[in-house]
């Protein structure tokens, strides 16, 4: 429940921003696409010996930008994702490896938080907000003798490759630090970096259950581009 609650709070202060007039308004909409590599791991408690799990991650981006106070620039970003999450084991030897990949859709609502030129520049900015997420599906990848099972599963228990995804639906908070540069047609170029941390679990977590946290982790890295379909009147053509 506390974590269900943090959730609701991020996603209503970052829709409060997004609609706050205290400032200088702007009425600015820009759309586009994105793209980027995830590193993932899964928080299980007890623990499983791990490496990151690399993947993908691409999408769809909308961001609206609603006023500037002082010289913070606020809007407020939406993004459908396709992300792969998951787990990789490798043993001690590095001869045997068990990878799940877990198939996510993931819908980021993030207050962006910007400092810098508006137009015809570079921008600095902080987005970070709720995430929700639904697993679309799960694969297995096994190198090595083919067995599967490598020296980290847990004793008179089903481990965590015999388990599947037990829990479908996904919640956390993410955020991170990015750079924007726009140009005077209004295209922006975005490279940034976040972390997602989950306060869902993918497994049951009672006390008969082997796991009692299994929540993913990701470091993500990625670019977008977007372009406007809306600008401020006033600021069309100026270089603030």
């Amino acid at each position: 429940m506390k974590r269900l609650l943090i959730l609701l709070l991020l996603a209503t202060s970052s829709m409060l921003l997004a609609h706050a007039q205290v400032g200088e308004p702007r009425t600015d909409l820009a759309i586009g696409a994105n793209g980027g590599f995830v590193m993932n791991k899964v928080s299980f408690n007890p623990s499983v010996k791990q490496t990151f799990k690399t993947g993908a991650v691409m999408g769809l981006t909308v961001r609206y930008t609603c006023e500037k106070y002082f010289n913070m620039i606020c809007a407020f970003q939406g993004e459908v994702n396709y992300s792969q999450a998951g787990w990789k084991e490798v043993d001690e030897a590095g001869e045997n490896s068990y990878q799940r990949v877990l198939h996510y859709v993931q819908v980021p609502l993030l207050a962006n938080l910007g400092f810098g030129r508006e137009r015809r520049g570079v921008k600095g900015f902080l987005a970070i907000g709720p995430q929700i997420g639904f697993c679309i599906g799960e694969t297995e990848k096994l190198t090595g003798d083919g067995s599967g099972y490598i020296p980290y599963q847990l004793v008179d228990m089903p481990n965590q490759h015999e388990l599947k995804v037990q829990r479908k639906f996904e919640y956390g908070i993410t955020g991170g630090l990015g750079m924007d540069v726009s140009t005077a047609k209004g295209h922006h170029f975005i490279i940034e970096g976040r972390y997602f941390f989950g306060l869902s679990d993918i497994f049951d977590n009672s006390k008969k259950d082997p796991f009692g946290r299994s929540a993913n982790g990701t470091i993500i890295a990625k670019v977008s581009y977007l372009f406007d379909i809306k600008k401020t009147p006033a600021f069309e053509g100026t270089k603030k």
